[in-house]
């Protein structure tokens, strides 16, 4: 494990390669590759730097030149000041989901905390001028699915995801907002006492620099984080041409499941919902639509009572059949076992672990065996 010097370096090395102009997501991450890591890129021979893809003569001088600027020793004493994160790829507490998408951040700014039943998670964005129904639902699916220890992810704009982040604060759940600026500017401002209760309950996350003020191309940009960091994304009074479309693509590309909630047939609020219905996106009528739908997390999650979750679809058991299911392993355990491991009656054991079978969370194998289904 690398001492406190050497995470330091590190830290400030990856923050000086991250904050050359010209140096996005996948650049950063091939020159990571090529060259081993930020450090290691950021002293690379000129030409070898020119011969990476998507690197020029200017941005390879400005490259070279990075470690003779304060910009990234200022950028991390204000994240100190500030309570302000930087979580690297390569760091235990970088998100398992994001780091599975084809461009993750190179740096993670996160001002709260990330925990590992962080893994599992789903996306609330749509409209920022809402009706009233679209309001909501966006709450209301918010507060079932956080009750039921599904974490909120969403954006902190007006509208849905306003509505998405209050009902999971409300319900005492936990959620994420990605913010497109950096956490020095909370966007739109109006919902810096928003922030705060998000950072309080979760944690607000950014790939920009502290001071990064709004600008129109950031906001598609952080919608594949958005997406990166669920299982799965819905979309609430989504118009034809509405922005968090982009996280609905975004989804579809990195393999999450896309869900959509009905409006009124006539909505022009909720046409692009309506599309991605017709197209093949999950119909939401509660939240149970979405539970029994969303594939397992990259890694197992943990409950608020500490126990491992393997799919979604466990949130919606009642005590006693996580009791049972509980007794069973991903590795094949004999029935006998499954009945001594817990204090229920052997009956009720049975005809539960009947019932879970049927909800595809357990499979039988022969010789009385039993397996715990992850898929």
């Amino acid at each position: 494990m690398p001492d406190s010097t050497e995470h330091d370096e590190r830290v400030l090395a990856a923050l000086r390669l991250n904050m050359v102009s010209g140096i996005g997501p996948r650049i950063g991450r091939l020159m990571c590759e090529t060259f081993g890591s930020p450090a290691d890129a950021l002293v690379a021979d000129f030409e070898i730097l020119c011969q990476v893809p998507g690197i020029g003569p200017k941005l390879a001088r400005a490259i070279r030149n990075a470690p003779d600027s304060s910009a990234a020793s200022l950028e991390w004493e204000r994240c100190r000041k500030w309570g302000v994160r930087l979580i690297l790829p390569d760091a235990d507490d970088y998100p398992a989901m994001l780091a599975e998408i084809c461009d993750p951040p190179n740096v993670l700014y996160c001002r709260g905390t990330l925990l590992p039943r962080d893994g599992l998670a789903v996306a609330i964005v749509g409209s920022r001028r809402c009706t009233l129904y679209g309001r909501r639902q966006a709450e209301r699916l918010a507060g079932i699915l956080a009750r039921a220890g599904v974490t909120i992810v969403s954006g902190l704009a007006r509208g849905i995801d306003a509505a998405a982040h209050r009902g999971a604060i409300a319900a005492g759940g936990r959620t994420i907002a990605v913010m497109a600026t950096g956490l020095g500017t909370v966007y739109p401002p109006e919902h810096v006492e928003l922030a705060e209760q998000v950072a309080d309950q979760g944690a607000l996350v950014s790939e920009s620099p502290l001071g990064q003020l709004p600008v129109a191309g950031l906001f598609p940009q952080r919608n594949r984080i958005i997406s990166g960091l669920s299982l799965g994304v819905v979309l609430i009074e989504a118009s034809r041409r509405s922005g968090a479309l982009h996280t609905a693509r975004h989804a579809m590309e990195q393999g999450r499941d896309v869900f959509a909630v009905p409006g009124p047939i006539d909505s022009l609020a909720s046409e692009g919902c309506h599309n991605l219905i017709r197209d093949g996106a999950i119909l939401v009528r509660n939240a149970d639509d979405i539970l029994e739908t969303l594939g397992p997390p990259v890694e197992p999650a943990h409950d608020e009572q500490g126990q491992t979750v393997h799919t979604p679809r466990e949130l919606l058991l009642n005590e006693q059949e996580r009791t049972v299911l509980n007794q069973v392993t991903t590795e094949p355990r004999h029935i006998d076992e499954v009945l001594r491991g817990t204090e229920l009656e052997s009956p009720r054991v049975l005809a539960t672990l009947t019932v879970l079978e049927m909800k595809r969370l357990v499979q039988r194998l022969p010789g009385g065996y039993l397996i715990r289904s992850v898929n």
